[in-house]
């Protein structure tokens, strides 16, 4: 508990957030982006260690989804006590904590990884990386709690996005490592991984904040757990995020395994997607705080069922150039919807407390209350879609011998995501909250 604590903090008070706020919270945000960048580098690890396990791993290309599944499973799990952790501890000291964490997973990878390691070992070895996802978890609550209602797209787009970037990252520093001292060496890439995990623990120790007032509301996990909005905007960020972690662990092994390419040339394409997903995650909530996150989700959601069809149709006339043109534009509609539907989750639970009969800083408090209990459960959720879409991908190949019968799956959730968006947040029976008299109505069309 000990380190550097802010004992008061009012984000929604504009004089404060001039003079002291928006400065402070921009640092630790920029530290923040820098380990969790790094976390997600790690919990993507092992989709560039399969691309150099060639044949003498002897493991197909079932058992190498699995490996990936798993780490996306833990990652998954673990986010739930991250989410916590940074009111327990507070969010710089356990921003050191986790970064350190990262180095079990690396080293354990570096002493394994080689051919006659039994798969025992590697599944058990790829959900150590598993810590490297909840870092996703317990970033987003803590920069949460830094920024005020008007920003917190933005930030918590900027956030994620910058932590996003960390998954073609590890994979151009995969790419550089087969192009030049060839697909025999995967311990080089653990190698530049453990010193950066050093530097940012060092960095968040130094020059990020904890937050005295943000406590673990019990009383607001329970009502966070009671509230049907919860589970519907952890739907939605399967559809978002989920898409976005499970095709990213996954695109190499698909170009691998459908389309016949080598480890190089698979590494050489893998990048491009989860580099454009995540940069254009902030865009997604800078726009989601000007026009309504639920219109750019629904929008997002649209496209990304065109963009299937795309990849089905390129699937089943084998047109590499064309699957390559759907699959990045799923990477960049999902990036678009993961900043889009993780703004929303405030405004919703703001919208709640005006039709309530809130206002004002109550109306505030209860929106921060809410929302940061329920980021948490919804950013497990969320990632477990990626667990869904990698044993798709598994289920797929190993019946069918190609993808396509999984993208047609993917098509269909996809359908369900635009109907609940559009049912719940957008249909205008449904989008008007009660007004509050005397007070500003909130409605759900804005959310």
């Amino acid at each position: 508990m000990g380190g550097r604590w802010i004992q008061e903090w009012d984000p929604e008070d504009e004089t404060f957030w001039k003079e002291k706020g928006e400065r402070v919270a921009n640092r630790n945000l920029l530290f923040s982006v820098i380990s969790e960048h790094i976390g997600f580098s790690i919990w993507t690890l092992w989709s560039v260690m399969v691309l150099f396990m060639g044949p003498e791993y002897g493991i197909d290309p079932a058992g190498k989804f699995f490996l990936i599944a798993v780490a996306t499973l833990v990652g998954a799990i673990i986010r739930v006590p991250y989410t916590f952790a940074v009111a327990r501890f507070g969010g710089r000291n356990w921003t050191v904590f986790s970064a350190l964490m990262l180095l079990l997973p690396t080293g354990a990878a570096f002493a394994v990884m080689e051919p006659g390691t039994s798969y025992t070992t590697f599944v058990l070895v790829a959900a150590l990386t598993g810590v490297g996802g909840g870092n996703f978890a317990s970033s987003m609550t803590n920069i949460n709690a830094f920024f005020p209602l008007h920003r917190k797209g933005w930030a918590l787009g900027l956030n994620a996005g910058g932590g996003n970037i960390g998954v073609p990252v590890v994979q151009l520093v995969g790419l550089a490592v087969i192009g030049t001292a060839g697909a025999a060496h995967p311990r080089i890439v653990l190698g530049v991984y453990i010193p950066l995990i050093v530097v940012a623990a060092v960095c968040s120790a130094l020059f990020m904040d904890n937050l005295a007032p943000v406590k673990n509301d019990t009383g607001a996990v329970k009502e966070a757990v009671r509230d049907t909005h919860t589970w519907i905007m952890a739907f939605l960020y399967i559809g978002t995020f989920g898409s976005f972690i499970g095709y990213s662990f996954a695109f190499g092994l698909v170009l691998q395994t459908q389309f016949g390419r080598t480890p190089l040339q698979a590494a050489s394409l893998t990048f491009l997607g989860p580099l454009l997903g995540s940069l254009i995650r902030p865009v997604g909530g800078s726009l989601a705080d000007r026009y309504g996150g639920a219109r750019i989700t629904l929008g997002a959601f649209a496209a990304m069922a065109v963009a299937t069809g795309v990849v089905i149709y390129a699937a089943l006339v084998e047109s590499l150039a064309v699957f390559l043109v759907g699959f990045t534009a799923l990477f960049v509609l999902s990036g678009l919807g993961n900043g889009s539907t993780f703004k929303m989750i405030p405004a919703i639970f703001k919208a709640k407390a005006y039709a309530s009969g809130l206002g004002g800083e109550e109306a505030d408090a209860y929106g921060r209350r809410l929302s940061g209990a329920a980021m948490g459960l919804i950013g497990a959720v969320g990632a477990v879609g990626g667990l869904g879409i990698n044993l798709a991908f598994r289920q797929s190949f190993q019946t069918a011998g190609s993808g396509t019968s999984a993208f047609v799956a993917f098509l269909v959730f996809y359908a369900a995501c635009i109907t609940v968006t559009w049912a719940v947040y957008l249909r205008k029976s449904a989008a008007t909250t009660a007004e509050a008299p005397a007070q500003r109505q909130l409605s759900y069309s804005e959310v």
